[in-house]
């Protein structure tokens, strides 16, 4: 017997944010962060299966079931019908990479296409940012997942609702090393912390909006992990080390993460032996593109 069963698959990036402030707001569309990310050329590919023959909503991440809260609403938002949702990852999760955003996002489009709901990018982007949201996973790595290259958001909110603007850049070579697992929850969780997050990002974005280039945006984000008292004595060291080989890192937010561009071509080399000491060293592009139907 034939096989009811329908499938789609979609890819979203990850996304590293360099500084950031949080926008409260009744309104969960409006509710939000501005600030300022770049977005990478890997991320997770998402598979979403439906039919009889299934008979409960499972999440599966890299074939291990998780609870995948972020993901189940979305689905909710989308379907009653029971789904199975297969993600892929190419990006470490709970490190600051924009994972859930990602994961939200390729199941958003995967449904819309296998139930034929002919809803458009910015409704599933909205889906997936509410998801965000309601989860407290993520307040802005949505919009600039939906965008692709160097995003400042300026206002706000959900893709269609807040103002973004983007850094012309190349796909050049960004260097990362996770140092281990942080969640965005327990620290968006923290009153006092939020305050300090929120005055440091301001002055980051005014600083940005001075010379918007990823130059400045990569100090601009260092500036930002030191004075909020983000960044540990050891993701300060690396900061310290990269940049006495001729680049310029950070920390990605919110995970216990570094990551680093080269202000000169000879300095590849140089910034890879450095982080190679800390962990593994990861390498991706800046991905000037965004979410795709594969």
């Amino acid at each position: 017997m034939p096989s009811d069963r329908i499938s789609a698959r979609a890819f979203a990036p990850a996304h590293i944010t360099g500084f950031f402030e949080v926008h409260e707001n009744i309104d969960p569309l409006r509710k939000g962060s501005t600030g300022c990310g770049i977005v990478l050329n890997e991320g997770i590919e998402t598979t979403v299966s439906c039919g009889e023959e299934i008979k409960k909503t499972i999440v599966l991440l890299d074939g291990v079931e998780v609870e995948g809260s972020t993901i189940r609403t979305v689905i909710e938002s989308l379907t009653d019908k029971p789904v199975k949702v297969e993600c892929k990852a190419d990006i470490p999760i709970e490190s600051g990479l924009g994972a859930s955003g990602a994961g939200a996002l390729g199941t958003a489009y995967s449904l819309n296409c296998a139930l034929e709901l002919n809803l458009t990018a910015d409704k599933l982007n909205q889906i997936a940012h509410l998801a965000e949201v309601k989860n407290s996973s993520g307040l802005g790595d949505v919009a600039a997942q939906s965008l692709g290259g160097v995003v400042i958001r300026k206002t706000p909110g959900a893709p269609g609702i807040g103002n973004y603007e983007r850094i012309p850049v190349k796909e050049q070579d960004i260097w990362c090393v996770v140092l281990g697992e942080l969640s965005t929850s327990s620290v968006l969780s923290n009153r006092e912390a939020v305050e300090s997050i929120n005055l440091a990002g301001r002055s980051a974005m005014q600083k940005l909006m001075k010379k918007p280039t990823l130059e400045n945006f990569m100090l601009c984000s260092r500036d930002f992990t030191v004075n909020t008292g983000l960044a540990d004595n050891t993701i300060i060291d690396i900061m310290e080390a990269v940049e006495s080989t001729g680049g310029i890192a950070s920390q990605a937010m919110l995970g216990n993460t570094v990551f680093a561009i080269s202000r000169e071509a000879e300095a590849d080399e140089k910034i890879t032996d450095t982080l190679s000491e800390y962990g593994d060293v990861l390498n991706y592009k800046i991905n000037t593109a965004s979410i795709k139907i594969i």
